[in-house]
C-alpha cells in the first residue's frame, strides 16, 4: 500500500518505522530540517510531489492544532479512493469535516506517546479505533495495532471524547496541581522523584494539545470531581479523623485494584 504520512514530528517518524518496511511510504513535511532524520521512505515538501505518489492512506500525524489545516491542504492532489485518517487524542471538528470531504476516513487514536511509553514494548499501552471508520480503514489499523501488541478498543467519536476527558483531564489536572505547589527539594523523596518526572514529561507537551484536552466540554465534570474529592480529603485532616481517614483509603484501594 502506499501511504502518506504527514509531518514528520515524534508520531510521525514512529508510524514511519513501524510501517515503511512493509508498504511504500513517503512522509510530507512543509520544514524540510523535519525529514532529515526519517529513513527508507520518500522526503515530500511539495503537493505536486504527493499528486504523483498517488498515496491510498493519508495517516495526519502533524501538530492537533494544525490537524484539519493539513488535510484541507492536501485534498485537492488526493485521489477519491484514498483513505484518510487521524491519530489525534481530541476528535473535535473532525467528524464533520470528514463527513463533508468526500473521502473514505478512518479515525484511530494510540493510547500513547515518545513522551512516557516504550515505543519498544507497547503490550501494557492502549489504542482506540472509531467505529464510525470505513470498513477497511479500520481492518489496516486493527491489524497494525495489534502487530504492536497494543490492546484495542472500538468507540463513536461521542464515547472517545468521553473517554479522553477522564483518562487524560483527570492526571493532567492532577499534575498541574502538583507541579503549581511544589518547591526544590534538597532531598526528595522516592514518590516525589517520580511525579516530578512525569510533571516534567507533561510539561514538555505541546502548549496546544494540552489547551484542547483541558477545553474538551467534558473535561470540567472531571476537574469538579477532582475539586471535591480534595474538598473530603483537606477535611479529613483538619479534624484529624482517623476513622474517616481509613474509610477513605479503603475506598481508593478499591478503585485502584
Amino acid at each position: 500500500m502506499r501511504i502518506l504520512i504527514l509531518g514528520a514530528g515524534k508520531m510521525g517518524s514512529f508510524f514511519t518505522d513501524v510501517l515503511s518496511f512493509q508498504h511504500e511510504t513517503a512522509v510530507y513535511d512543509v520544514n524540510p530540517q523535519q525529514l532529515r532524520f526519517v529513513y527508507n521512505t520518500y522526503r515530500f515538501t511539495t503537493l505536486e510531489e504527493i499528486k504523483e505518489f498517488e498515496p491510498e492512506l493519508v495517516i495526519n500525524a502533524v501538530t492537533i492544532k494544525y490537524t484539519l489545516e493539513a488535510f484541507r491542504q492536501i485534498l485537492p492532489v488526493l485521489t477519491k479512493d484514498c483513505i484518510l485518517s487521524d491519530i489525534t487524542s481530541v476528535k473535535t471538528g473532525l467528524k464533520k469535516f470528514y463527513q463533508e470531504s468526500g473521502f473514505r476516513y478512518v479515525s484511530t487514536h494510540p493510547m500513547f506517546g515518545p513522551t512516557f511509553a516504550s515505543l519498544n514494548n507497547l503490550s501494557s499501552e492502549s489504542a482506540i479505533i472509531i467505529s464510525e471508520s470505513d470498513h477497511l480503514g479500520k481492518v489496516f489499523f486493527k491489524d497494525l495495532y495489534s502487530t504492536l501488541g497494543l490492546n484495542i478498543f472500538e468507540y463513536t467519536f461521542d464515547e472517545h471524547d468521553d473517554t479522553v476527558a477522564y483518562s487524560l483531564s483527570i492526571p493532567f489536572v492532577s499534575t498541574f496541581v502538583f507541579a503549581a505547589v511544589m518547591k526544590h527539594q534538597e532531598a526528595p523523596g522516592t514518590t516525589f522523584k517520580k511525579h516530578m518526572a512525569i510533571a516534567k514529561g507533561l510539561m514538555s507537551e505541546d502548549d496546544y494539545l494540552l489547551q484542547e484536552i483541558l477545553f474538551n466540554p467534558r473535561t470540567p465534570a472531571q476537574v469538579e470531581n477532582i475539586r471535591r474529592e480534595l474538598k473530603e480529603i483537606l477535611e479529613i485532616i483538619t479534624a484529624k479523623d482517623a476513622d474517616r481517614l481509613k474509610k477513605y483509603l479503603t475506598k481508593i484501594r478499591k478503585n485502584i485494584q
